[in-house]
């Protein structure tokens, strides 16, 4: 599956974003999909993912109560929408697929398929 994530900006502290991701050649509506994020000098890191059955969901805990994901399965569109944005959200954000059986995981390395990263800069 090909992935590409857009919906990126600048945006100031409190402001609010939605980021997109549009998923082709594969059965999106399968898959187990995330949005991680890397800031300059530092790892990829989980933000938030959807499952691929019962819609479940889990974030990282920075970004609860803040960040929402959701899927358009038929759209093949997972979306996350930040409010309260900080500073410390900037990054650039990748949208992510896990192509197994896993219901839901927030490990780097069970995602076989990655967008190309769309930048998040929030100024104070």
């Amino acid at each position: 599956v090909q992935l590409q994530a857009f919906g990126g900006g600048l945006v100031q502290t409190g402001g609010s974003l939605r980021l997109s991701c549009a998923g082709s050649g594969g059965t999106f509506s399968t898959y187990t999909m995330a949005w991680f994020r890397q800031a300059p000098g530092t790892e990829r890191k989980f933000v938030a993912a959807i499952s691929w059955i019962g819609g479940r969901t889990t974030y990282e805990d920075s970004v609860k109560g803040r960040f929402t994901i959701s899927r358009d399965n038929a759209k093949n569109t997972v979306y996350l929408q930040m409010n309260s944005l900080k500073p410390e959200d900037t990054a650039v954000y990748y949208c992510a697929a896990d192509r197994s059986i896993r219901v839901l995981s927030t490990e780097r390395t069970d995602f076989d398929s990655w967008g190309q990263g769309t930048q998040l800069t929030v100024s104070s």
